[in-house]
């Protein structure tokens, strides 16, 4: 077990879905994001979601991929995102942290090599880029260094596919709730019958994600979702306002699924 697995089976007892926070690595700066995440646990994040900054982050919408970019301009390599990590695990050794990205910038830095550096600093790997036919030939190094592969599925996957993904899901189901990119306006359909669908072949914890942005949207999918995922509104909170801020509105956010 990892600290995911203990955060999640925590939740499971607390009766309570669990707030996962996203970020970009190194944006806009590598000193806001430590003397944010650093208290990001505390403030009420179950699980911190890192993204590595990458040239073409086709998965995202304007505001992360803005991040990606300016973090890539200051200089910010995964290097430095697993040097982040490591600050970030000065002060806070509890909170699970799950790296999400795009292969080409692990392939470059040597996957071998960064599972081995990233060996009990990270949780879990989400690789948005690398779908379920390319994912077995890395599985088991993953998993060798006590790291889980984070699956992902959309409203479009169909039923087929869904069983294969569940045979190498582990941690948790990261489910994007609208076929589109990260920041998109979510549509306000109900979610209630696609994540029955989802545990009729998924175990493990399912995570909603892409277009939750408000404690509305979050409140709607409380003790639904096992995970609430939110990313856009936060990482723009963050340029714009600074960690204070946004440190307030994940405390809010946190406060909707604990109530």
């Amino acid at each position: 077990m990892n600290r995911l697995d203990v955060r999640l089976a925590q939740l499971k007892q607390q009766q309570r879905s669990g707030l996962v926070c996203y970020f970009t690595a190194g944006a806009p700066d590598y000193s806001s994001n430590v003397a944010l995440l650093t208290q990001i646990g505390q403030a009420g994040a179950d699980i911190i979601e890192l993204g590595m900054p990458f040239s073409d982050p086709v998965a995202d919408g304007e505001v992360i991929e803005a991040a990606h970019h300016q973090a890539i301009s200051q200089g910010h390599t995964l290097a430095k995102t697993l040097q982040l990590v490591k600050e970030i695990r000065l002060k806070d050794e509890q909170t699970p942290i799950v790296l999400m990205g795009y292969v080409n910038p692990i392939l470059q830095y040597g996957f071998q090599q960064f599972l081995q550096d990233a060996k009990g600093l990270i949780d879990g790997l989400l690789i948005v880029d690398l779908p379920y036919e390319y994912q077995s030939e890395y599985l088991h190094d993953v998993e060798q260094n006590q790291i889980h592969f984070i699956c992902l599925t959309a409203p479009s996957t169909p039923k087929e596919r869904l069983a294969l993904i569940a045979q190498n899901a582990q941690g948790f189901l990261y489910h994007v709730a609208e076929n589109g990119v990260t920041g998109m306006q979510r549509q306000q359909q109900n979610l209630d019958e696609k994540i029955a669908q989802l545990k009729q072949y998924f175990t493990i914890p399912i995570g909603i994600g892409f277009g939750i942005k408000t404690e509305q949207d979050i409140a709607a999918l409380k003790n639904k979702a096992d995970l609430v995922i939110v990313g856009t509104t936060l990482v723009e909170c963050l340029a714009q306002s600074g960690v204070a801020a946004t440190l307030q509105k994940v405390q809010k956010f946190a406060k909707v699924l604990r109530d």
